[in-house]
């Protein structure tokens, strides 16, 4: 399987999460369940059952965090050339139907973020943008159809995430 990129921030915060819940998450719930245990039928005992539950969550998300750190390469973005779109290229387009102006930045999946304008590299518009240059035009499928852009800038600006 090939390692996906992303950035130092996403890596960061990923391996705190993963902290988060193997040493503080995971630790405290356990003491709940035995808590819960202690107040006798485990049959009728509601905070038995939720921590249980809230315990599964956490290893199930500890999990499928574990992988993604596993199957993540860290990337500098400001470290690669941004004359073609690339992983960390903020790239403006112009939708060619409507004439309007849109900016993204291409990120990791785990840090996407569309509300913010980061895109995981894994979406079709950043699939489709992958190694053209200013000028070129696009024909993206979408969920709303196909849409036709022109790249009017690529550039590297620092990721803003927070």
């Amino acid at each position: 399987m090939q390692k996906q990129p992303i950035t130092s921030y996403g890596f960061r915060k990923l391996g705190d999460e993963l902290h988060d819940l193997k040493m503080v998450q995971r630790p405290k719930t356990v003491e709940e369940i035995d808590i819960a245990r202690s107040h006798g039928d485990l049959k009728e005992n509601a905070e038995y059952h939720a921590a249980r539950e809230k315990l599964r969550f956490i290893e199930k998300r500890m999990a499928e965090l574990a992988e993604l750190y596993d199957n993540s390469q860290e990337i500098d973005p400001s470290k690669l050339p941004h004359d073609r779109v690339s992983f960390g290229s903020t790239v403006t387009l112009e939708d060619l139907e409507t004439g309007e102006k849109l900016t993204y930045t291409i990120v990791g999946t785990y840090e996407s973020d569309p509300d913010k304008k980061l895109i995981s590299n894994q979406t079709p518009l950043a699939k489709a943008l992958m190694g053209k240059e200013e000028g070129d035009e696009v024909t993206v499928r979408l969920p709303g159809g196909e849409k036709e852009f022109e790249i009017l800038d690529i550039c590297y600006k620092e990721i803003c995430f927070d």
